[in-house]
């Protein structure tokens, strides 16, 4: 588990191994719940991450976050 913060917003990225791809997703609360619904697909566990990284500074960057 990764924390990422962003000026506007902090989130943990979870990740596990699903048969030959890895899954992250952002979450907020200690429930583990992905913000948003929105589970990310990666190769490998450090792409799977990243992309939720990405989507962590995509959501901070709204104006309405």
């Amino acid at each position: 588990m990764t924390n990422t913060s962003t000026s506007k917003a902090a989130f943990d990225i979870r990740s596990e191994e699903r048969g030959l791809h890895w899954i992250a997703w952002l979450a907020r609360d200690s429930d583990g719940k992905p913000v948003n619904a929105v589970v990310l697909v990666g190769e490998t566990r450090e792409e799977a991450e990243a992309r939720a990284r990405d989507y962590a500074h995509q959501i901070a960057a709204r104006p309405e976050a």
